[in-house]
């Protein structure tokens, strides 16, 4: 069985390291691939330092694109979805969420933190599908490729798909993980508008 990995990635110079290295001692992961969501930082150059795949799109398109992008190269048995701001992840974590996918009739699992830091445990009580940590089989590639992802998250469309098509999810626990959040990325102001229009998505969403 083959597994790829994706990690989009926009301005994770200092992070993407700790995401990359647990990924390249599963030797049961066939592919890795990184995809710079048009960075104005390093992110690239230490990408490059490490045996992955890299695709440098020449400008921001966003996570949903980016993460589009990452799917139209992959053609293997799993995919594995991450984050490229992840603390604390490690081998276990990245087993935990590929073995249901890998040994069962689970399609995607999903990936909720628990006990990393308090404010993203909190995120995820509030909108535990809304995570970006993921697994899927290959089977479901073409259809995220087909989403509309205009005016929603990744995670916001993905949800939409797992509810109309009754796809088979299961939730895994991540233990001493979390990220970083948007506040400490584009500050408090700018973080502040971007969750409000998350939740605003969340309700538009279970509205319909």
């Amino acid at each position: 069985m083959k597994i790829s990995a994706i990690i989009p990635a926009f301005n994770e110079e200092e992070r993407i390291e700790n995401v990359i290295k647990p990924l390249l001692e599963l030797s049961k992961i066939s592919r890795i691939i990184v995809i710079d969501d048009g960075s104005t930082d390093n992110t690239p150059h230490v990408v490059r330092r490490y045996p992955v795949e890299l695709i440098c799109l020449p400008q921001n398109r966003g996570k949903a694109e980016a993460v589009k992008e990452g799917l139209s190269h992959c053609r293997e048995d799993v995919v594995l979805m991450l984050d490229a701001d992840l603390i604390g992840l490690t081998c276990q974590h990245i087993d935990d969420l590929l073995v249901p996918v890998m040994d069962s009739s689970i399609q995607m699992t999903i990936g909720i933190f628990e006990g990393g830091r308090f404010i993203t445990d909190m995120a995820q009580r509030v909108a535990p599908n809304l995570s970006g940590q993921r697994a899927f089989k290959g089977e479901l590639i073409q259809e995220i490729l087909n989403l509309d992802t205009a005016g929603y998250s990744i995670e916001m469309a993905l949800s939409k798909m797992i509810k109309e098509r009754n796809i088979l999810t299961k939730k895994i626990t991540l233990k001493n993980a979390s990220h970083v959040t948007k506040e400490e990325k584009i500050g408090i102001y700018k973080g502040a508008l971007w969750r409000m229009k998350m939740y605003g998505d969340i309700i538009k969403h279970w509205l319909n």
